[in-house]
């Protein structure tokens, strides 16, 4: 199969992850670059934010439409990742790649794990602005130093720790992780390795083109199903990730 048709595909279904769930979007992002599409870590990390930002702003753009967005909590979380995802990305390039691979699916596997609780009574009007901080420079740290959007973080975060209902977390985990991943890529400019475009432009518009796909599935699909859908990706992923390094 070609790369144009790999990248096609990968990036279709990248954008339903995004769409639908919120996130998960770098989390597939990255491994179909270096298995699929044969870009080195660096690059794939780099081309992954690249990718995950352009499509989260659009799919962020049909949730607010819908009024599926915090912006009050939204605001203060993403604001208190911006500084950290910078910083993080600036030093991401000094890890050595199998300590960031298994820190990567650890966190993957906590978020999915965390995802599968039942989820706690909605307190969408209630911003508690220490935890929001908090969490939002936890996400922000993460975002920079794995070269991820977070979604598969930022979305728990918004339910278990903000209390916030699934559909308006899976809005809002969007714009944090648009202006999280802008701020990351902004701190590894020069570090990216080699970034090849005629692969990353057509992989980021069928992202772009699922992402609208994936916001209609999410419309047909309740708070819970999405929660297990997106546990059961996640999980999926870092343990392939983790077999990846062991073998």
């Amino acid at each position: 199969m070609s790369p144009l048709v790999l990248a096609l595909v990968a990036g279709a279904v990248i954008g339903l992850a995004l769409g639908a769930l919120g996130g998960g979007g770098s989390v597939l992002a990255v491994p179909a670059l270096i298995y699929l599409l044969g870009f080195t870590p660096a690059a794939a990390t780099t081309a992954g934010l690249i990718i995950v930002t352009a499509t989260s702003a659009t799919a962020l753009y049909a949730h607010a439409r819908d009024g599926n967005l915090a912006w009050r909590t939204g605001a203060l979380f993403t604001a208190a990742g911006i500084a950290p995802a910078f910083l993080a990305g600036a030093g991401a390039g000094h890890l050595p790649e199998p300590v960031l691979t298994v820190a990567f699916a650890a966190i993957a596997a906590l978020a999915a794990l965390r995802m599968l609780r039942p989820s706690p009574a909605a307190l969408s009007e209630r911003i508690h602005p220490a935890k929001a901080a908090g969490a939002g420079a936890g996400l922000g740290t993460v975002t920079g130093l794995l070269g991820v959007g977070g979604g598969f973080l930022a979305v728990p975060a918004l339910v278990n720790v903000l209390g916030l209902r699934m559909r308006q977390a899976v809005g809002t985990s969007l714009l944090v992780i648009t202006v999280n991943s802008l701020a990351a890529l902004v701190g590894r400019t020069g570090t990216g390795g080699d970034l090849r475009w005629e692969v990353i432009a057509p992989f980021t518009g069928a992202a772009i083109l699922g992402a609208w796909d994936g916001k209609r599935l999410a419309a047909k699909l309740s708070g819970d199903t999405v929660q297990k859908i997106f546990a059961g990706v996640l999980l999926a992923v870092a343990a392939f990730m983790l077999v990846d390094v062991i073998t």
